[in-house]
């Protein structure tokens, strides 16, 4: 395997360098690139500041991926931070007064932001204006700033977290869904030659039905199969590499991990294949309400494998096919 030659040398790390960076390498997504390309093309010929946008979605879509395009497509710059770092109304308010005119303040994990700086913020987005309190009790006084053109952009996996005053203050809200099978192709492919990685047209489609349908999960698992096929002397990756590789990382061939069979396996031999509360899931299965509802199961309704129902979770009849156990509703 040849070494990676192609990549920028100020990119601090592989997913960096793997990260599209014009709007043509954006596989994917398409309504919302289009609505995106509406908004900024129509800021830039009336010469203002970008709209302030949320993006909210699963893990690995290209939220921030998105926000860096945008700026780059508005020629200006991106001021990245997070929800848990902005702890304090200072800590949102000296961001906010050093932002040049016209550029974009990032913010990740956006459903993880204080109360108190979303009041900040809310004047900030909608007026340009920064109030602020100095002092305490009688002595205190109240003190506006004015702020040049700005353009909040916004990223969350859980948007029913941000309050509805916030959420009311942006421009434009998009979801971003799961991707369509062939562009999760598209993406390993340019990803491919980007490492220097040969792959056969057959390891893609392989690949791609086992990256869960998530960009980042296809170009994580390129990386582990170009490990294997490194260390192992592999000239290029075909389809048995590609099984090999998902063999030991114990992935199975429709991107189901251990913990997405247990789960699973769970409702369907100490539930009867549901309906089982969320609770009582978790309480088996040893594991946080959240990580199941946010983590494992989005995917898994995706596949067709859960029903939520008013009553609890059902494991369907292709849960019990692709894990090769009897479905006792068809049994006579």
């Amino acid at each position: 395997m040849q070494e990676i030659t192609n990549l920028n040398p100020e990119d601090q790390t592989v997913d960096l360098a793997l990260r599209p960076k014009t709007w043509d390498e954006y596989v994917g997504q398409d309504k919302v690139k289009s609505n995106l390309r509406l908004i900024i093309d129509a800021a830039k010929q009336r010469s203002e500041a970008c709209d302030h946008l949320l993006f909210y979605g699963q893990a690995g879509l290209g939220k921030t991926t998105l926000a860096y395009l945008i700026g780059k497509e508005m020629g200006v710059n991106i001021r990245p931070t997070t929800g848990p770092t902005l702890e304090r109304a200072g800590d949102v308010a000296a961001l906010l007064s050093n932002l040049e005119p016209y550029e974009i303040l990032f913010i990740d994990e956006a459903h993880r932001l204080n109360k108190l700086v979303e009041e900040i913020l809310y004047p900030a987005m909608e007026t340009r204006r920064l109030h602020l309190i100095v002092g305490k009790g009688p002595s205190a006084r109240t003190f506006s700033i004015d702020l040049p053109p700005f353009t909040i952009v916004a990223a969350t996996t859980k948007v029913n977290l941000l309050s509805g005053p916030l959420r009311s203050r942006f421009g434009a809200t998009f979801r971003l869904d799961y991707y369509q099978h062939s562009d999760i192709e598209k993406i390993i492919k340019r990803s491919a030659s980007m490492l220097n990685v040969s792959i056969s047209s057959e390891a893609v489609a392989t690949l791609a039905k086992a990256a869960r349908f998530t960009p980042r999960v296809a170009n994580r698992l390129l990386k582990r199969t170009r490990d294997y096929a490194q260390v192992n002397n592999l000239k290029q990756i075909d389809e048995t590499t590609i099984n090999q590789t998902l063999e030991l990382l114990d992935v199975d061939t429709l991107g189901l991990e251990n913990a997405d069979r247990q789960l699973l396996t769970t409702i369907i031999k100490k539930f009867n294949g549901g309906p089982v509360g969320l609770k009582a899931l978790a309480a088996a299965l040893n594991d946080e309400v959240g990580t199941i509802e946010d983590v494992y199961e989005p995917f898994l309704m995706k596949l067709g494998f859960i029903h939520r129902t008013p009553t609890g979770r059902i494991a369907t009849a292709l849960a019990y096919e692709h894990l090769n156990l009897p479905n006792r509703a068809t049994l006579v």
